[in-house]
């Protein structure tokens, strides 16, 4: 079965097979032809202190002259050499207009063409002029936010909030910008099924250019535990608001119940660290013996369940 090109392949081969003739003869040709190339803004000297209070393109559309060879060197080798417009702000203190073709005709010496380009500079056809204006540099600190959104896989969880460092970071750029930055953000993420800890680098979302960040990514760190049970006994009952005139035991003094979170979560977690209490002057009747405490285990946990004895004794006198 014989191959058959689409009227699509086709028209392709004929527009490649025309390109790459065009190509060869504005190569092979020594004839001069006018092209216009993206070459690079670079702002100089600025101020102590100063900054640039807006953006300005970061290219200009210029035309150039020279033979077909030369004008394509440039463009293929422009990234990788030399090849820029200066514009110098030394002696500019607030704000200034620069009508390009004017400036660069006065200082021919700020376009910067490597000599190994033998193409001639014409004019600028793009932007015209720039409008660049100065503000005092700023610096803060401001906290660092992390948006993840994470989803532990069926009896796992996660133990603890996420820790992130560095928690702050320090910005610096104009004035006006910066004093309107609260927060810094990391990248966004969604994770399912969680069963190991998470560990890794998150880049922060890009502020505007004018605005330098000391770091550009952060450590982001969540604890991933197995979900698991244990019991703990011993923990001593309190019994607290006792009034002045009344001595109070509790029958019995420690009771037992059962934890649930992370399996190393709760291998660290002693009888001390919960609080078992019966709040006298809320709960105390004449009329009633036993009551049921109210226990407060250490947070993060899941729960806890099963609390032994449930309800305890009162013995109250008189002093």
């Amino acid at each position: 079965m014989k191959f058959l090109p689409t009227r699509q392949q086709i028209g392709l081969i004929i527009g490649a097979f025309l390109l790459a003739f065009l190509l060869w003869l504005f190569v092979t040709s020594q004839k001069n032809f006018t092209a216009e190339l993206d070459v690079p803004i670079e702002v100089r000297n600025i101020q102590s202190r100063k900054t640039l209070r807006h953006k300005i393109p970061r290219t200009a559309v210029v035309r150039f002259n020279g033979t077909g060879r030369a004008l394509l060197k440039a463009r293929l080798l422009k990234d990788f050499f030399d090849l820029k417009l200066v514009v110098d702000l030394e002696r500019m203190r607030t704000e200034y207009d620069f009508i390009l073709n004017e400036y660069f005709e006065r200082y021919p010496q700020k376009i910067y063409i490597p000599s190994s380009f033998a193409i001639n500079y014409l004019e600028v056809v793009y932007p015209d002029s720039l409008h660049i204006s100065l503000d005092d540099i700023m610096t803060k600190e401001v906290p660092v936010i992390s948006n993840m959104l994470l989803a532990p896989a069926p009896g796992y969880l996660l133990v603890g909030e996420p820790r992130i460092d560095p928690q702050e970071v320090q910005i610096s750029g104009p004035k006006e910008l910066v004093g309107q930055i609260s927060q810094v953000l990391a990248v966004s993420d969604t994770i399912d099924n969680l069963d190991i800890t998470l560990n890794r680098k998150l880049d922060l979302t890009e502020l505007d250019r004018l605005i330098h960040m000391s770091v550009n990514e952060i450590e982001y760190y969540q604890d991933v535990q197995a979900i698991g049970e244990r019991i703990i006994s011993e923990i001593a009952v309190e019994v607290t608001n006792i009034l002045p005139d009344l001595r109070v035991f509790v029958n019995p003094r420690t009771v037992a119940l059962t934890i649930t979170g992370g399996i190393d979560q709760i291998a660290t977690i002693q009888p001390e660290d919960i609080r078992v209490e019966i709040n006298f002057a809320q709960q105390w009747t004449p009329r009633q013996q036993f009551y049921e405490p109210t226990v407060t285990p250490p947070a993060g946990l899941i729960g806890w369940s099963d609390l032994s004895p449930r309800n305890l004794e009162l013995v109250v006198t008189r002093k």
